[in-house]
Order: C-alpha cells, then structure tokens, then sequence
C-alpha cells in the first residue's frame, strides 16, 4: 500500500511551550488512522500543520510524495488535504448546499460553475444525511447536523486525504453510532484516507486500522488498536494505570 501522507520529525513550539516534539508516521492511501491522547496532547496542532494552518518549528509534512511545508491553508486544500474543525466552523448564513458549493468550487474539485458545483455535491448531501436540509441556513442545524456539515464539506472539496477533528464529541450514544456508519460509508464508497482524532474511545477502536498515540506533544505509541489497547505507557499516561 503506498503512502499517502508522511510526518517526519515533525515539531513545533509556540514561544517556550513545546506543542510537538519530534512526531514521526505514515498514512498509507486508504487507510483509517486515528489520533489518541489527552487535552493538551499536541493533536489539533498537528491537525494545524497538515492542514497549512499553521507552520512547523521543523520537521517535514509529505502529501503524496512532495513536502507541503510553508504550504498556505488554501494550497493544501487544492492538493487534496481536507480537515474539520473540533469547533464546528460553517458559514452560518449560507444555506447547507451554500456551504458545500463554496467547498467545491475552491477545494481540490475546482469546479467552475455553481451548477456544476452543485451537481457534484448532490450525492454528498444524501451520503451524510443532509439532503432534507439542503437549503437551511447552517446556523438552523443541530450540533449533530453541524457536525456532519464539517464533514460534508471537507468531502464535497475532492480531496483524497480527510481529517476528522472530534466529529463525534458532544453527540449522544445513537449519535455516535450514526456518525460511525457514515464515516464509513463515505471511506468505502469513496475511497478516502482518514486521519482521525476522537476522545470516543470506543469511535477510535472500532474504526481505525492504526492508531498513533501522543503525549505532551511526543508520540509514545503506535499500532492496532488492540496492541494499543494492550499498550502499557499508554494505560499509564491515558488511562492513569496500568495495563
């Protein structure tokens, strides 16, 4: 399986606080790899610097074999790195079909007509559970409905490498289960990459292949999710005890 994503002593620092040292992994194309670990854990600044929101201290970020470093938000999008927000972040004033057109008009997609755009994103508004909502302003959803907006526009940009950032948290337990069935859904039918960060314990063991584990910033683990389960610095520092 080739890689499709490549983190390579990758850190960072704001000031005198270390956010993340030295973080190494691959993403191979295909895959469901998740992100574990506490608040504070380094993970949505890791999410940043794929993404182009922000840059790293050093280290090198490889999307499809060319380093995307220094790279702006925008440009990253347009090769085909799509993210969420922990906090959701919609247009809210536009309509739900208003916030995947614009997704796929300057995403990777780059479709060059609202009726084109449209067209596109028809199929993504019944695959996460949107269509019925269409022409609500974002502003009018629920957390859950806003949750899957995040994840419906992030698809509707054409990317081939999706992050997830906390899709699930504050849903309810029926909630939750949804979400699972339609992120894997679109994984399968669309043959994306996903790299996820959850604090659903349960979410992350049932979806991911692969799980890379950090703490204060530092990676301390990486495999199944069964060998992190098994893990015993990872019980130590997650669950406070050991395995």
């Amino acid at each position: 399986m080739s890689v499709l994503l490549e983190v390579q002593s990758l850190s960072k620092k704001f000031g005198g606080l270390t956010a993340l040292s030295d973080v190494s992994f691959q993403v191979p194309a295909g895959a469901i790899v998740g992100v574990m670990g506490a608040n504070g854990a380094g993970k949505t600044t890791l999410f940043s610097l794929i993404a182009g929101n922000a840059r790293p201290s050093s280290g090198d970020i490889r999307f499809e074999g060319r380093s995307i470093v220094g790279l702006s938000a925008d440009r990253v999008c347009r090769l085909g790195v799509a993210r969420t927000f922990q906090i959701v972040k919609p247009f809210p004033a536009m309509t739900v079909r208003e916030n995947l057109r614009t997704a796929a008009m300057f995403g990777h997609a780059q479709q060059r007509s609202r009726e084109a755009a449209d067209a596109a994103t028809q199929s993504v508004l019944h695959e996460v559970g949107l269509a019925a909502d269409a022409e609500r302003p974002a502003s009018a959803l629920t957390l859950s409905g806003q949750k899957r907006l995040e994840i419906a526009r992030a698809v509707a940009t054409g990317g081939r490498l999706l992050m997830l950032d906390e899709v699930m948290a504050g849903l309810t337990p029926t909630e939750v289960a949804q979400m699972l069935d339609t992120v894997r859904q679109l994984h399968a039918k669309r043959g994306l990459t996903l790299l996820v960060i959850e604090h659903v314990m349960r979410a992350l063991m049932e979806l991911c292949e692969r799980i890379v584990v950090l703490h204060h910033g530092q990676l301390i683990a990486e495999g199944t999710p069964a060998e992190i389960g098994a893990h015993a610095q990872v019980h130590a520092v997650y669950f406070g005890g050991p395995a």
